[in-house]
C-alpha cells in the first residue's frame, strides 16, 4: 500500500455524463483514494483481496459489487488472493450532477435518490444481486452512446430495489448528514456530532426535539435501529477511525477525546463494531494517514 491516500483525478471531462472501465489484471496495484465522483465497482476472481470503504474493512467473497459515493475513502488491495490468477473488474463512475434534484425529487425516482443518499456510507450488495447485475454490466461495457446511458440508468434502478444491501462506512464517517429523511433525527445527530467527546444524556437530548423519553428512544429504535446510547457510540467510534486512520494521536488520546470514559470501554465497544481493536485497525491501514 503506498503512503497516503490519494485524491484521485478521474478521466471524466465537464460534459461526460460517465465512464467505464473493464479490464482484466492479476491482483491491485492502485491505493486507497477518493472522488468526487460516484462509482460502482464489480470485481470476479479475487477471493481473499481486502476492501477498504471509509472505516470498513472486509474480505473478498468469489465475486462482488460496491457502490461508493463521492469523496468516500475506497480501495482494494491484495491480502490472501492468489495474484496469478487473473481477475475481472468493471468499473463506473458518473458525477453528482449526472441527475439533478429536480430530477430524483420525482416520486418514480425515490428508490434511486435513496441509493445515492446510502452509497455516501458504500454500499455493498448480495450475492444475488451481484449475479444478476453483471450481465447488464457487461452489456453497459460494451455498448455505446444512449443506448449504453439506458442500461447505467436500468442498472441503477435494479441496485435501489435489491434487497440485502449492506451499509459499510460507520455513518459518523460521511461527509454529510445520513438523516435527511427525519428532521428530529437530523437535529439529534448534529447535537452529538457537535458534543460527542462529552457526557450525553438521554433526557436532554429527547429535550431538544420536545419528545418524551420513551417516545424518543423508540423514534431513535425505528430510524436508525440503535438505542440512542449505541448511536452515540457508533458516532464516536465514527470519528475514532477517522484518527486513527488521518492523525498520529495515541489510542488513549483517542479514546478519551471521541468521549469514552476509559480504555477497556473503548476497545470492546470498538472491537464489537469494527470486529478488530482499534490497533489492529490502525495497523489494517498502515501509511495511509494524509489527504491530499
Amino acid at each position: 500500500m503506498k503512503n497516503d491516500i490519494h485524491r484521485e483525478i478521474t478521466p471524466l471531462r465537464e460534459n461526460d455524463c460517465f465512464l467505464v472501465f473493464d479490464r482484466q489484471r492479476h491482483g491491485f496495484n492502485f491505493p486507497i483514494h477518493f472522488h468526487p465522483e460516484y462509482e460502482i465497482n464489480f470485481i470476479v476472481n479475487a477471493e481473499g483481496a481486502r476492501r477498504f470503504v471509509g472505516d470498513h474493512i472486509g474480505q473478498l467473497g468469489d465475486m462482488e459489487l460496491v457502490m461508493v459515493g463521492p469523496n468516500l475513502y475506497h480501495g482494494w488491495e491484495n491480502y490472501k488472493n492468489d495474484i496469478n490468477k487473473k481477475l475481472h473488474e468493471i468499473t463506473i463512475q458518473f458525477p453528482r450532477d449526472l441527475f439533478s434534484d429536480s430530477f430524483l425529487d420525482k416520486n418514480i425516482l425515490k428508490p434511486i435518490r435513496e441509493l445515492f443518499h446510502n452509497a455516501r456510507r458504500g454500499i455493498l450488495f448480495s450475492d444475488e444481486t451481484t449475479r444478476i447485475a453483471e450481465s447488464k454490466l457487461d452489456r453497459i461495457s460494451k455498448k455505446q452512446g444512449f443506448d449504453s446511458f439506458m442500461e447505467l440508468q436500468s442498472l441503477l434502478y435494479d441496485l435501489a430495489i435489491s434487497r440485502d444491501q449492506q451499509l459499510l462506512a460507520n455513518m459518523a464517517f460521511q461527509r454529510q448528514s445520513d438523516f435527511h429523511n427525519s428532521e428530529k433525527i437530523e437535529v439529534i445527530y448534529n447535537y452529538v456530532k457537535d458534543n460527542y467527546w462529552k457526557k450525553l444524556m438521554l433526557e436532554e437530548a429527547a429535550g431538544l426535539v420536545n419528545m418524551p423519553i420513551v417516545s424518543f428512544s423508540r423514534l431513535i429504535k425505528q430510524r436508525t435501529g440503535k438505542s440512542f446510547v449505541d448511536f452515540v457510540n457508533e458516532i464516536r467510534i465514527g470519528y475514532a477511525t477517522r484518527w486513527l486512520i488521518e492523525s498520529n494521536k495515541s489510542i488513549s488520546e483517542i479514546c478519551f477525546e471521541c468521549g469514552f470514559n476509559n480504555i477497556s470501554n473503548f476497545n470492546r465497544i470498538f472491537k464489537k463494531r469494527q470486529d478488530c481493536t482499534p490497533s489492529e485497525f490502525r495497523m489494517n491501514f498502515s501509511g495511509t494517514k494524509n489527504v491530499f
